[in-house]
């Protein structure tokens, strides 16, 4: 398996010709440095909550007009898409099976915010090798402890740096890779990785810095 990022949430998972988009949010597109077409032989993209920050909905229909790709996300995120005229296929529970993805989904609430109501957010696991808990440290996820890969929120408005640092001890990863760290700058990006990858490193975690638009690691998956 191998995990592309390109900027902030977005991932993609490659496994031969079969992949994965996770939630092409604004960040990823607003400066230029990522074009739609890049994601033009994707097979399956997915949607783990509604908030721009993980889809750009212009972004989403030039990417699904390229390619031809399924569409996955929860009830909440299908409603919302289809007022787009984007057809999605519902997956916040049990599993879902592409050509070389098993995709298992679980709700996880998103992290509360300074609003009223909260979007639906599901947490995603491919091939039981990662974990892509979207807005998410809900606590319930230690059923997944020792997993292989977990995409770790680094940065928001709802989340701390002690936060972050014990819902990774938690989860107990072999390795960590950062997003939802788009709207950082370069240098304040770099000490945070820094500081992570010491920390992470004394529990015996592996902290992938991947900062550049399509900063690649190869994974051996579990299945």
């Amino acid at each position: 398996m191998r995990i592309y990022k390109y900027i902030h949430s977005c991932l993609l998972v490659e496994e031969g010709e079969d992949k994965i988009l996770f939630d092409p949010g604004v960040f990823s597109f607003i400066e230029g440095k990522v074009h739609p077409e890049v994601f033009r032989d994707v097979t399956t993209i997915i949607i783990t909550h509604q908030h721009p920050d993980h889809v750009d909905i212009s972004a989403l229909k030039n990417i699904v007009a390229h390619s031809g790709a399924s569409v996955v996300t929860n009830a909440e995120g299908k409603k919302t898409l289809e007022k787009e005229n984007i057809e999605a296929r519902v997956l916040e529970e049990g599993n879902y099976q592409t050509k070389n993805f098993t995709i298992r989904a679980l709700a996880a609430q998103h992290e509360k915010i300074l609003s009223s109501t909260l979007p639906q957010n599901t947490a995603y696991i491919i091939n039981d090798t990662l974990l892509n808990p979207g807005d998410s440290f809900a606590s319930h996820l230690s059923s997944l402890k020792g997993i292989k890969v977990l995409a770790l929120p680094v940065m928001a408005p709802w989340n701390t740096e002690l936060a972050v640092a014990q819902f990774a001890e938690m989860m107990a990863p072999q390795m960590v890779i950062p997003v939802h760290d788009g709207y950082a700058k370069d240098f304040f990006l770099k000490q945070r990785y820094e500081n992570y990858g010491k920390h992470f490193s004394t529990l015996g975690i592996t902290f992938q810095p991947m900062s550049k638009p399509g900063d690649v690691v190869d994974i051996t998956t579990n299945s």
